[in-house]
């Protein structure tokens, strides 16, 4: 439960839960540190995504009104999944009893109450969300940011030195410096690819535009998401018997996405894995609807804008995610089948560029061979929307936030033995019959 939050909204909604809260006065260590255990510590603790820490009675009490206009109104947790449609295995949401708990303290004064009432200590890992590590790979040489300037996306290759396949079960980008660092992402390349072939090992690497970076000159065949960072987005886990596979030989590739904020700075990115201890059965894969050939009219405040992937071999769907910049207003994703029905996957009515959210399925839902997944996305390019860096601008596709993208990720699981290009190409051998 991440607060940004701007004092107008300590004003904003919070009436309607004054005076009806019950008459037990409630307490810090009794009532309330209990509840910011289970909803907040995750990213309000140090080295954390929150700005502020919420591990201590001294820590939180500042922050006490804030915290009621945050539940009162719901920015806090930050989920944007419509309700009607999907069931997500992350989903956030503060129990209707712990948020009037919040709300009475708040309204009481935030009373401390007694120490000896405290829960025991949440447990963390220090320094990650995953179990700790088997191996962690880390940028060799700190990048140095300037304090202003526009930054092009940065590749730097890690090589993994592994002499055997390795499946992942869990794995987490850390961020050397968070103030600087907008997103990561790190991709798995398999021994012989020619992407980014001109870029030395751990040196950062700028490729050519239209060139290796985004496919282009050099191709991205073969190339697989590993895992990602920014704001909101969850580290991955996956699920017992399933796994993401590494190759022998392969290299892991950071995608650094820098943000200058008048400050010089470092950053020394580095990404740990937790290996499955046995070959898991399913091997999971992400794909991505994406349509990068739009052009938003400028004042438009609800460009429509599609995208599609047809699935050639059967998989199950595990995870989405969808990804826009600050012109990003809604995104749907819909699975047709190839019996003609049609299934509403998920559906973000208000999508937030500042928090980039992934939802994980609540059990797996199968994709049979032909099924097309079709993703709609609206922008709003007028004044009314007060992210807009620039109502008066046509948009196209661009790395930078001031430009847009559109893209549907969305994570697959197959059998272990089977090959994912399949899924982009179907079964070679039987296509020929």
């Amino acid at each position: 439960m991440l607060l940004r939050i701007s004092t107008s909204l300590l004003t904003l909604g919070v009436a309607a839960f004054a005076g009806n809260t019950g008459a037990t006065q409630v307490t810090f260590h009794k009532d309330v540190q209990p509840i910011l255990q289970n909803n907040c510590q995750g990213c309000h603790r140090p080295g954390e995504t929150a700005p502020m820490s919420f591990m201590s009675y001294k820590e939180v009490r500042p922050w006490a009104k804030a915290i009621k206009a945050a539940v009162v109104t719901k920015k806090m947790p930050p989920w944007f999944a419509d309700p009607h449609y999907g069931k997500f295995s992350n989903e956030r949401y503060l129990p209707e009893q712990d948020l009037k708990t919040l709300v009475a303290w708040v309204d009481a004064g935030a009373p401390e109450g007694k120490p000896s009432d405290a829960p025991p200590p949440a447990h963390f890992v220090e320094g990650w969300n995953i179990p700790k590590p088997d191996q962690v790979f880390e940028m060799p040489t700190a990048f140095q940011v300037p304090p202003e300037g526009t930054i092009d996306y940065n590749y730097v290759v890690l090589p993994t030195g592994f002499t055997k396949d390795t499946w992942v079960q869990a794995a987490e980008v850390r961020p050397g410096n968070r103030q600087v660092v907008h997103h990561v992402i790190a991709f798995i390349r398999p021994p012989g690819s020619a992407w980014l072939k001109d870029a030395k090992p751990g040196v950062a690497f700028v490729p050519q535009k239209g060139g290796q970076g985004r496919g282009g000159d050099g191709g991205m065949a073969g190339v697989e998401l590993l895992v990602g960072y920014a704001p909101g987005l969850q580290e991955q886990k996956f699920s017992a018997g399933e796994g993401r596979l590494v190759p022998a030989g392969a290299d892991i590739v950071f995608q650094l996405h820098y943000t200058a904020n008048g400050k010089a700075a470092t950053d020394q990115t580095r990404v740990g894995l937790v290996y499955c201890k046995t070959p898991p059965a399913k091997r999971v894969v992400t794909l991505t609807a994406t349509n990068a050939r739009f052009a938003i009219p400028p004042g438009d405040p609800s460009y429509e804008v599609k995208s599609e992937f047809t699935l050639q071999a059967s998989s199950e769907l595990v995870w989405l995610m969808p990804h826009m910049h600050l012109r990003g207003k809604d995104f749907e994703y819909r699975a047709v089948y190839p019996t003609g029905e049609t299934e509403v996957l998920l559906k973000v009515p208000r999508y937030d560029f500042n928090w980039q959210l992934a939802y994980e399925t609540a059990k797996p839902i199968l994709l049979p061979k032909g099924t097309k997944i079709e993703c709609t996305a609206h922008f709003d390019n007028s004044p009314n929307n007060a992210a807009n860096p620039d109502a008066t601008k046509e948009v196209r596709w661009g790395d930078q936030s001031w430009e847009e993208m559109m893209i549907g990720w969305f994570g697959v699981t197959i059998d272990a033995k089977s090959d994912p290009m399949k899924l982009f190409i179907g079964d070679k051998k039987r296509s020929s019959d």
